[in-house]
């Protein structure tokens, strides 16, 4: 009887221990499904947040970029995600590196007009603000070249954040496509345009333009020069010159973007100086080296990385006027310099003294190449682009059919060379025309006709030979070289030689100025 009970008490329990299981597994079912109910409606209501919260941003954004830019559309958004997208999906790093770039763009775009909606509104801080004398519009793409800018357009320069009618001075960053990616009003005119290097020392990550500068400097002469944001436009600093001091126009980087060296006057003497500047201590100026030299224009870095190579134009400039007050008597110069102290390595001055000094560029095998600027009467015929290698006595002037140098009407503007191919460009825009030598023969490929061209950097894109070129009409135009071996040709080549020549031009509605530089 008691093992009965017992039998009949443990199936009981049995029982009653399965049907406990069956329902906490029930219970736990429905657990479940009510979490991932809730679940599944905070997904939808975070995502719906995020898209009501992005398009509320957006808007606020394009808000305030109408006020800046009056033709600015909603679809720009569109098309800029779209572009990112497309270079995503066609694969690897160099386009995630470009996808993060775009999103520090858009970051920096978002910030900007933030902190000048806030400006607008007035403020009692004595700080600086550079914003009061720039304005910085942008688009989330990479930047391929920097160039001044003459004339912006209305919509950007016409008025000044206090209401005033603005200037149309300014810089602009442009794409492989030539559309313009940033541009950032300039209190005034400015002229050369410098880019920091980025070394392996530095940053071997680095492959774009995160963190590096690009100096711009006033007009020769000019007291200030400033330093912006590469990948944004944005200006960092703004650096004035020491007392009896005014800038020439041009400066460049020591190979390892630490230093600064920029053309100088002293303006009680006259004679030429080469500030430095250290770029890792908000540009502060720590040395002073002499020119050798009046009037030193453009100066560029050896690719020994010890050696600056100083244009001397040999002119005296009167600062106000910008008046020319030795054009008899002027002595221009090509000058080497130990970049560490100073000190003269090698001078050599051309064969006519109005034969002014002015523009350059490094070959990678160490060859200088000069554009010059004649200042004697129009009749005179002179060479106007040479070379020099250190150690040679005197300069080697390029060939030009029939010794026509009128043809350039005695103005070389700027002066770019393609290592890889061996191709130079200089640019006249008095003369209106973009020539291009071959550097195997150093004969000219080519002159083409664009009037009021100046800047002239090498062509980038797809790594095809040729250059890109800036005017005062507002065109960017590449000048592709179809074949880079070229041969002399006669009169009777004309047309096979202007087929040589690949010219296509963009037209913006602004009026670049005289330079333009590679990143």
């Amino acid at each position: 009887m008691q093992n009965t009970e017992a039998k009949t008490v443990a199936l009981v329990t049995e029982d009653s221990s399965e049907s406990q299981g069956l329902t906490r597994k029930q219970s736990n079912n429905r657990n479940n499904t009510r979490l991932g109910h809730e679940l599944l409606t905070t997904s939808a209501l975070t995502a719906l947040s995020t898209v009501v919260g992005t398009a509320a941003l957006v808007v606020i954004h394009h808000r305030y970029r109408k006020q800046r830019q009056p033709d600015a559309r909603l679809l720009d958004y569109v098309a800029g995600v779209r572009a990112q997208l497309s270079l995503l999906s066609s694969t690897a790093k160099p386009e995630l590196t470009r996808f993060r770039y775009a999103c520090q763009q858009a970051a920096a775009a978002w910030q900007q007009s933030y902190h000048n909606a806030i400006e607008d509104k007035g403020s009692d801080s004595d700080t600086t603000d550079f914003s009061a004398a720039h304005t910085t519009t942008m688009l989330a793409r990479p930047v391929c070249w920097v160039s001044g800018v003459a004339s912006m357009p209305k919509n950007i320069s016409s008025m000044n954040d206090d209401g005033n009618p603005g200037n149309d001075f300014g810089v602009v960053g442009i794409d492989a496509d030539r559309e313009v990616v940033w541009q950032t009003t300039m209190p005034e005119r400015v002229h050369d345009i410098v880019v920091q290097p980025v070394s392996d020392a530095q940053n071997t990550a680095i492959n774009d333009n995160q963190n590096r500068n690009v100096v711009v400097m006033g007009r020769r002469p000019s007291e200030k020069f400033w330093v912006l944001d590469t990948a944004t436009g944005q200006v960092k600093f703004a650096i004035k010159a020491s007392n009896h001091r005014h800038f020439y126009g041009h400066a460049c980087y020591s190979l390892d973007g630490k230093l600064l060296y920029v053309t100088e006057n002293d303006t009680i003497s006259l004679d030429g100086k080469i500030g430095v500047y250290d770029a890792h201590d908000a540009y502060k100026k720590i040395a002073e080296f002499d020119s050798h030299g009046i009037g030193p224009h453009e100066l560029i870095m050896h690719p020994n990385g010890e050696t600056l190579v100083i244009a001397n134009g040999g002119i005296k400039t009167e600062q106000a006027s910008r008046e020319e007050l030795n054009i008899d008597s002027m002595r221009p110069s090509l000058v080497y310099l130990n970049r560490h102290d100073g000190s003269l390595l090698e001078q050599i001055v051309p064969e006519h003294n109005q034969m002014s000094v002015r523009h350059l560029a490094m070959h990678d095998d160490g060859t200088v190449m000069i554009g010059i600027q004649f200042q004697g009467d129009k009749h005179i015929n002179v060479p106007l682009v040479l070379t020099h290698k250190r150690g040679d006595s005197e300069f080697e002037p390029l060939t030009m059919p029939n010794n026509q140098w009128q043809r350039f009407h005695q103005y070389i503007a700027s002066v770019a060379v393609d290592s890889d191919n061996n191709l130079l460009c200089v640019t006249t825009p008095i003369g209106g025309c973009a020539a291009i030598y071959d550097l195997n023969t150093r004969e000219l490929i080519d002159d083409v006709n664009l009037p009021d061209c100046a800047g002239a950097a090498v062509l980038l894109t797809d790594k095809k030979p040729g250059f890109i070129v800036s005017d005062g009409q507002g065109q960017l135009t590449t000048l592709e070289v179809k074949d880079a071996s070229v041969t002399k040709l006669t009169d009777k080549d004309k047309i096979e030689k202007t087929q040589r020549i690949i010219k296509n031009s963009k037209v913006h509605k602004m009026s670049f100025d005289n330079h333009l530089q590679a990143l």
